[in-house]
């Protein structure tokens, strides 16, 4: 299930700072007619950090209904407290989602024994399969190949797969090469950035899990299929400008540009300036 493309989804929010729920059903619309093979919900891209518990109940709700089996949900759970992590996914309703995709804990920068205790308490309380998320730009901790390994290995049948975004290619490289050494690991191994998902999947990583998608669905999805690296190359100044001032900020600015959502997002995120909006012009 987890191979492909995966739109690390966005959450569209109105002028007086709610979720734009029309706004998010027809951003859902284009990613099933966009035939991306997964969405993931709830994650960084989704700013799930600054939604109240009630928000991200409803929105799991609301996009579960809506798109009512029709592509496989992923959803974020995630967070720098093990013990919090653990108690949601044993009361929160998960109903409709394949499996949780899982930041390194942020802020409080554990080692990696640290992070290979962490990841097992999850491993143990989840109900659905888990994939990891390493995102050291992000978290400021790096999860090595060597740990991701010794986690799978103590919870083969529970942890499926990770999203690498360190971007750090030779890194991700050493990680498939420890996976392939295993006979019948069956551990998926996803690019986080879609600036290289070409050489991940050439590799033998699993696919991406992008946040151009959310606007670009069906050319991510031929980069990813198709492993077209000159249309990931036609796409590299607009990766790169898609984050030049945080993530979701350049995104969200297409998107508005697109006429799907409204260009809002949450303090401490700004939209994006008049400068990068100018650059990120896009033809609807």
């Amino acid at each position: 299930m987890i191979k492909g493309l995966g739109t690390a989804l966005i959450t569209p929010f109105d002028a007086n700072g709610n979720v734009d729920y029309e706004a998010l059903a027809r951003l859902l619309d284009t990613q099933l007619t966009g035939s991306v093979d997964y969405i993931v919900v709830l994650g960084t891209t989704g700013e799930a950090v600054t939604m109240t518990e009630k928000e991200r109940e409803d929105v799991r709700t609301f996009i579960r209904k809506y798109v009512n089996g029709r592509l496989p949900l992923v959803l974020g759970v995630g967070g720098n407290c093990t013990a919090a992590v653990c108690e949601s996914l044993r009361t929160m309703d998960l109903s409709g989602f394949e499996a949780i995709l899982s930041v390194c804990p942020y802020y409080n920068k554990p080692n990696q024994e640290g992070l290979y205790q962490h990841f097992c308490k999850i491993a143990e309380a989840s109900p659905v399969p888990v994939i990891l998320y390493n995102v050291p730009g992000r978290t400021g901790v790096n999860l090595l190949p060597e740990t991701v390994i010794r986690i799978w290995k103590a919870h083969p049948d529970k942890i499926i797969g990770i999203k690498e975004a360190s971007g750090n290619i030779d890194q991700i490289k050493h990680l498939i090469d420890l996976k392939l050494s295993i006979v019948h690991c069956q551990l998926s191994i996803i690019s986080g950035d879609d600036g290289i998902a070409c050489e991940v999947m050439e590799a033998g990583g699993a696919g991406l899990i992008s946040v151009a998608s959310n606007a670009f669905p069906e050319d991510f999805r031929h980069i990813v299929h198709d492993k077209d690296r000159a249309l990931q190359a036609k796409y590299e100044e607009m990766v790169r400008l898609l984050f030049a001032e945080g993530n979701p900020v350049g995104i969200k600015a297409v998107l508005a540009q697109k006429g799907i959502i409204q260009n809002y997002l949450r303090l401490p995120l700004v939209p994006a300036s008049e400068e990068l909006q100018r650059k990120l012009k896009i033809e609807n």
